[in-house]
């Protein structure tokens, strides 16, 4: 049986490697193969400073322990191309290097190398000896990153490998439009920070307050800048069209999904594959998103959803009032959002495309 070493953040976390990682363990392809974890980073641990230098010196040793002692032929190595995860995780691709196994480099969002590497020469010459060779296959989310990592080094082997989700049961009766005078339920899941947009959907909504619109927002998530978010909502007295729910899982969240109208993620923050995007689609949700990272491939402008100018927050509350006052377009929206998950964004077809990927690396 094939041995492969997951290596990624906490399978008890909620970022989107974590989900990824759970996805892997808990698909057949934990029947077909030897799946071993190895935890890198320090969520979901409690730790002092002198515990995390510890696990920073010992973690990179664990790894060769684990490799000799499991025979483990592929390395499968989740990260994303921000400082402190890519300078963590070369550590591991290098002992991976050494010992001669396969390696699968997949990355959950980040930075483009271009701009990652900003015109450096020495840094750039690391990121290509990094992962130029014929051991390594870089995994991508989608198209805009193919095509970066193909200008930035013609000679990196390559794959697309989306992300993908449960699709769930069918809420078919957000088929028929709500009416009029039932306020336009707006949803937000994800990291409370200004880069996600965040911000400029408060923005918008006091635009629309401040012409007599019906609209309610809920929250879900946490994140650095919720202090400063509450602060905002109540120096514009939007306290009553604002709920936050926190972080939610399963049901609780899953419901939460089903009574929203519209999902709001104006991130201008370079997005992998956001797993909250496939979750809103699933539960026939269109979306008001800013067309970064590979958002694109997944949402197609004007049938799944709009896409919104970064940082424009007269823009997002624009298509707001226009969809507001279109229920019936949102519900058409939501169907072609259901069907396209189901089409290409299963649990099968990522489980499928991982088979094929372990399968022609090992034959390399």
């Amino acid at each position: 049986m094939i041995t492969v070493i997951l290596v990624g953040t906490s399978l008890t976390g909620v970022g989107g490697i974590s989900t990824h990682m759970k996805q892997i363990f808990y698909s057949v392809l934990a029947e077909e193969l030897h799946l071993i974890f190895f935890q890198v980073g320090s969520e979901g641990l409690k730790e002092s400073v002198m515990q995390k230098i510890v696990r920073f010196v010992l973690s990179p040793i664990k790894l060769l322990c684990l490799l000799i002692k499991s025979k483990a032929q592929i390395v499968h190595v989740n990260t994303s191309i921000v400082p402190m995860s890519f300078w963590r995780d070369a550590i591991y691709v290098c002992i991976a290097r050494i010992m001669g196994k396969k390696i699968i480099y997949q990355v959950h969002g980040g930075k483009l190398p271009q701009d990652f590497v900003q015109n450096c020469y020495v840094f750039g010459k690391i990121f290509k000896w990094l992962l130029r060779s014929t051991n390594i296959t870089v995994v991508l989310l989608g198209q805009a990153e193919l095509i970066a990592y193909r200008k930035f080094d013609p000679n990196l082997l390559l794959e697309v490998i989306p992300n993908a989700i449960e699709a769930g049961p069918d809420p078919q009766w957000k088929e028929y439009p709500s009416t009029l005078k039932k306020p336009l339920k707006l949803i937000y899941v994800g990291r409370l920070v200004k880069e996600k947009g965040i911000f400029e959907i408060i923005e918008a909504l006091k635009l629309i307050h401040n012409k007599g619109g019906n609209i309610q927002l809920i929250i879900v998530g946490s994140g650095q800048d919720e202090s400063m978010l509450h602060t905002l909502i109540n120096n514009m007295g939007l306290q009553h069209m604002v709920n936050f729910l926190g972080i939610l899982h399963n049901e609780e969240k899953t419901r939460a999904w089903e009574e929203a109208d519209l999902f709001v993620f104006p991130s201008y923050f370079l997005e992998g594959l956001p797993y909250a995007l496939l979750e809103s689609m699933a539960t026939r949700t269109p979306s008001l998103v800013c067309p970064v990272g590979v958002i694109s491939d997944v949402i197609e402008d004007g049938v799944h959803g709009f896409f919104i100018p970064p940082q424009n927050a007269q823009a997002l509350a624009d298509k707001i009032e226009q969809l507001d006052k279109d229920r019936a377009l949102i519900c058409h929206m939501g169907s072609l959002c259901r069907q396209r998950i189901l089409e290409y964004y299963t649990i099968d077809r990522m489980v499928g495309d991982f088979r094929r990927t372990y399968s022609k690396i090992l034959t390399h």
